[in-house]
């Protein structure tokens, strides 16, 4: 049964976009035209339906349409009932209105469940950690909105206590108070991570086989990490002297990684080929949604996904799509690539005319 999120968004001087707005029925939505055209900023668009800064992880003034530079503004109406308004004007942050009311973007989480993989992230098992980590917190808030306000609550204590480190400064005073927000804080994030690890290894193991299997730990950079919130208080405060020397915090969730191995194949990802790491990635996405369950207000955006795959793959993620129920938007250069969605999509071409994006609806 499809589950219909957002039945409604509009946008205002957003990239490419000057104004356009759609209505949704809740079918898998295929978005198609050439390159540069503006499909992925329209699913951008939607991706900031959640907390954070989207899945291009742009500031606010990259969204301002150029050469205007008026601001931009997205509204959406969900299914639900509640209607969500976020912009910003040009050089301010960006703001966030729920029902009419003003609302910090962590309580976005809490109404809207937003997925996705896009191009950049077919590196993930390649490149630092640090796309790692942001891929395991998006599902554990995908799970627990609250993840999201541990990670800031932590964020701003490091920052805090880094500057501290780089100034030299030796008076544990000023460490004991941001030691024990950040062992807190840390403490929630961990457990966070390790709920989603086990959510996405269940929701896996009741999945096709037609996209792989994956098994996942979570490593620290200096060995194990610190197991509860008093043991990580501990070792923050032991470690100052060596976090003094290095200018920096060297202990805590931040220095995780997220570890996967081919299950069936019993090995690393990052040693699998491009087009393994793929279908593992979309393995792992597919496995999110379905960790959720039905009752979640559930939107998966799909950034150039299916020109990566072959006929069957491609034909097997739609059978999936289908039968998760998601709300699902899926951008490609052709219709031809969604062929096996038929009648059960909904289509959009987008083109460019004179440097502005022009949607029309192509079903």
């Amino acid at each position: 049964m499809r589950r219909q999120v957002i039945s409604r968004i509009g946008l205002r001087h957003f990239r490419s976009h000057r104004k356009v707005d759609l209505e949704f029925d809740g079918r898998p939505m295929a978005i198609f035209g050439p390159n540069g055209a503006g499909k992925t900023n329209l699913i951008e668009a939607i991706s900031l339906l959640s907390p954070g800064r989207g899945l291009r992880r742009a500031t606010s003034d990259d969204f301002v349409r150029r050469p205007e530079a008026l601001g931009w503004k997205i509204t959406a109406s969900l299914g639900s009932g509640h209607d969500i308004e976020t912009w910003a004007e040009p050089g301010a942050g960006r703001q966030v209105r729920i029902d009419g009311k003003a609302q910090p973007q962590v309580a976005l989480g809490r109404i809207v469940r937003l997925l996705w993989l896009v191009p950049t992230m077919d590196r993930l098992w390649i490149e630092g950690a640090d796309g790692r980590r942001r891929f395991l917190d998006r599902a554990a808030l995908s799970l627990d909105p609250g993840h999201a306000e541990a990670v800031l609550s932590y964020d701003r204590a490091m920052r805090e206590r880094n500057r501290l480190l780089k100034d030299m400064v030796r008076d544990s005073h000023w460490y004991t108070a941001l030691e024990m927000q950040m062992a807190a804080s840390g403490h929630l994030i961990t457990e966070g991570r390790r709920a989603a690890i086990s959510a996405l290894m269940s929701a896996q193991a009741v999945a096709s086989d037609v996209f792989p299997a994956s098994r996942l730990s979570l490593s620290h950079a200096e060995g194990d990490l610190p197991d509860g919130e008093d043991a990580l208080r501990t070792a923050l405060a032991d470690g100052r002297a060596r976090d003094l020397a290095a200018g920096r915090t060297l202990i805590g969730p931040h220095r995780c990684d997220l570890e996967a191995v081919w299950e069936a194949k019993d090995m690393a990802a990052r040693d699998c080929s491009t087009g393994e790491q793929k279908a593992l990635l979309i393995s792992l996405i597919l496995a999110n949604v379905r960790a959720l369950g039905e009752g979640s207000p559930r939107i998966l955006l799909l950034d150039e996904v299916a020109a990566h795959l072959d006929a069957g793959r491609r034909a097997a993620l739609y059978d999936e799509i289908r039968a998760l129920g998601v709300q699902a938007f899926m951008t490609g250069t052709g219709p031809e690539l969604f062929d096996d969605l038929g009648a059960s999509g909904q289509f959009l071409e987008v083109t460019d005319e004179n440097g502005e994006s022009v949607v029309r609806y192509a079903d």
